[in-house]
């Protein structure tokens, strides 16, 4: 897969991101900090979060020093479901219940450890085919403003 990776900073588990993704066999497109361009988390994490929406990444990894404004600047863009995730139940749970393509990380709370397990539940979930969640998501495409 192609993931867009964008960090505000390279503070805490930044450095360590791009090869732990890669390790994972996915294709990484930087930003913020880790490009040359705006490193403030509302550009570089809505950056990312475009790649997702236009079909330039198939996925968003999305950090800031506590991954809430990581969060709220990818919700922004229309056809992303970002997701806070500290650790590996609720990363599971993001891609199942809510389809969620964009994973938004603190670079604070989240330790290499960590970061190791909330990556391999994250990439290893898959949309659930209840009715029920799907007809979630499907509601969220519809009060999109």
């Amino acid at each position: 897969m192609r993931i867009s990776l964008a960090s505000d900073s390279l503070d805490g588990i930044a450095p360590i991101l791009m090869p732990e993704i890669r390790k994972r066999g996915h294709t990484v497109i930087v930003h913020g900090a880790m490009a040359d361009e705006r490193a403030d988390w509302a550009w570089c994490c809505s950056r990312a979060a475009e790649d997702v929406a236009s079909g330039a990444a198939d996925q968003a990894v999305v950090c800031c020093w506590t991954g809430t404004g990581a969060s709220i600047a990818a919700n922004k863009v229309p056809g992303v479901r970002a997701a806070l995730c500290v650790d590996a139940a609720t990363a599971a749970g993001a891609r199942r219940w809510n389809d969620a393509n964009v994973l938004a990380i603190s670079l604070r709370l989240t330790s290499a450890p960590l970061l190791e397990e909330i990556l391999d539940a994250w990439f290893s979930g898959s949309t659930s085919s209840d009715e029920t969640d799907l007809a979630n998501i499907a509601y969220l495409s519809e009060i999109e403003n």
